[in-house]
C-alpha cells in the first residue's frame, strides 16, 4: 500500500513536465507540416507549377499524414516502441532538408512524403504518451497536447510572411533546426515512455479483463465520433481555406490583412483547446461536445453578414468554441478502445486532417488567382 501511494505520487510529479514536453513536440511537428502549404506560392513561382501539381503536393502531405495514422496506431498498439517518437521527427527532418533544396516537382513530392510519414508516426505514439501521463485528468492532458498542434498549424501565415517571402524555398532549411530540437525533446520523453511501457507489461494481465472484443455499440459510437469530427473539420477547413478570399472580395481588404483574420481564427482554436479539456473534466464530455457543436452554429450563420468591425471578434469566438471539444473527442475514442489507444487517436486525427487535405487541394486554383495579383505572395 505504501509503495503504491508513493508510486502514484511520483507519477503526479512527472506528468506535467512530460505533458509540456510532448506538447512542444506536437507544436514542432505540426509547424513543420504547416511549412508545406506556406511554401505553395513560393514553389509555384520558382518551379512554375500547375494547379494540378500544387494539388498533388497537398494531397501527398495530407493523405500520408492522415490515412497512415490509424495504420501506424494499430501497429504501435501491438508493438509499441519509444523510439518511434524521435524517429518520426527524424523523418520530418529529412523532409525539410529535401524541401529546402528540392530541384524539381518530384523531389518536392518525395520530401513532402517524408514530412507526412513523420507526422503519421508521431501522432499515435504522442497520444499514447499523453494517455499514460494524464492520470484521471485525461481531458486536461489532451488539451495541453492539442494546444501544441493547433499552435503549430496557426503559424503557417506567419511562416510565409516572415520566412518564405524574404528567403524563398531555402527558408525551409531553418526548420532543420526545429526538427533537431524536436528530436532532442522527444528522445527525453521516450525514456519516460519506455518506463511506462515496462510497468504496463508487468500488470497487463490484470488490465481491461473481459473486454476482448469490440461490441457493435462501441463500433457505432466510434463511427459517430469520426463523423462528428469530420463534419466540424469541414467547417474549420472551409474557413481556413476560403474565408480569406471572401474577406478580400466582399470587404475589399488586402491579402496581408485577410491573413490576420485567418491567424486569429486559428489561434483562437488553440486557446479553445486549452480551456476545453478542463471544462470537459468538470461538466462532462458529452455536454461539452453538444455545447461546442451547437454553440458554433449561430456565429457561423451570422458571420457572412456582419460589418467588418464585427468580423474579428466573431471569428475569434467561433474558433474558440469550435475547437474547445476536440481533445474530448480524442479522449472518448481512447476510452472506447482502451487496448488500441494509438489507433483510436489516429482515427480521430485522420478524420480531421483528411478533410483539410481535401479542401486544400480543391481551393488552390482560387489561391493562385489572388496570389498572381499581389507581388508579396500568399500573404
Amino acid at each position: 500500500m505504501q509503495a503504491s501511494v508513493e508510486q502514484r505520487t511520483n507519477m503526479q510529479t512527472v506528468v506535467y513536465p512530460i505533458l509540456i514536453a510532448i506538447s512542444i513536440g506536437h507544436l514542432l511537428n505540426d509547424a513543420m507540416q504547416a511549412v508545406v502549404p506556406a511554401l505553395f506560392p513560393i514553389l509555384e513561382s520558382s518551379m512554375h507549377l500547375s494547379y494540378t501539381q500544387i494539388g498533388w503536393i497537398a494531397f501527398t502531405l495530407n493523405m500520408t499524414s492522415s490515412i497512415l495514422q490509424p495504420v501506424v496506431g494499430l501497429f504501435s498498439d501491438r508493438y509499441p516502441s519509444p523510439s518511434f517518437l524521435p524517429l518520426g521527427m527524424g523523418a520530418s527532418l529529412l523532409g525539410m532538408v529535401g524541401l529546402a533544396f528540392a530541384p524539381n516537382f518530384f523531389f518536392v513530392l518525395l520530401s513532402v512524403l517524408f514530412i507526412g510519414l513523420g507526422s503519421a508516426i508521431f501522432h499515435p505514439e504522442g497520444s499514447r504518451v499523453v494517455y499514460f501521463a494524464a492520470q484521471a485528468r485525461r481531458g486536461f492532458a489532451q488539451s495541453i497536447y492539442q494546444l501544441g498542434g493547433n499552435t503549430g498549424n496557426a503559424l503557417a501565415p506567419l511562416f510565409t510572411a516572415l520566412i518564405f517571402v524574404p528567403f524563398g524555398q531555402k527558408g525551409a532549411g531553418w526548420f532543420v533546426i526545429v526538427a533537431a530540437l524536436g528530436m532532442a525533446v522527444l528522445f527525453w520523453v521516450s525514456k519516460w515512455y519506455a518506463l511506462q511501457l515496462h510497468q504496463l507489461k508487468n500488470r497487463s494481465n490484470r488490465t481491461i479483463e473481459g473486454k476482448t472484443h469490440t461490441s457493435k455499440r462501441i463500433i457505432f459510437a466510434l463511427v459517430l465520433l469520426v463523423l462528428l469530427v469530420f463534419a466540424r473539420s469541414w467547417y474549420y477547413a472551409g474557413i481556413a481555406n476560403y474565408y480569406q478570399f471572401y474577406l478580400m472580395e466582399y470587404y475589399d481588404i488586402s491579402i496581408r490583412k485577410a491573413q490576420l483574420y485567418l491567424f486569429v481564427f486559428m489561434i483562437a482554436g488553440a486557446i479553445g483547446t486549452v480551456f476545453g479539456g478542463p471544462l470537459a473534466d468538470r461538466f462532462g464530455r458529452r455536454n461539452l461536445i453538444f455545447a461546442s457543436t451547437l454553440g458554433t452554429a449561430p456565429f457561423a450563420l451570422i458571420l457572412p453578414y456582419v460589418p467588418l468591425h464585427f468580423v474579428l471578434p466573431i471569428v475569434f469566438v467561433t474558433g474558440f468554441i469550435l475547437s474547445s471539444s476536440f481533445a474530448t473527442f480524442v479522449v472518448y475514442a481512447q476510452e472506447l478502445l482502451p487496448r488500441n489507444v494509438g489507433m483510436a487517436s489516429g482515427l480521430i486525427c485522420w478524420s480531421r486532417i483528411w478533410n483539410g487535405g481535401a479542401w486544400s487541394g480543391c481551393t488552390w486554383q482560387n489561391r493562385r488567382r489572388v496570389y498572381a495579383k499581389n507581388t508579396y505572395g500568399y500573404v
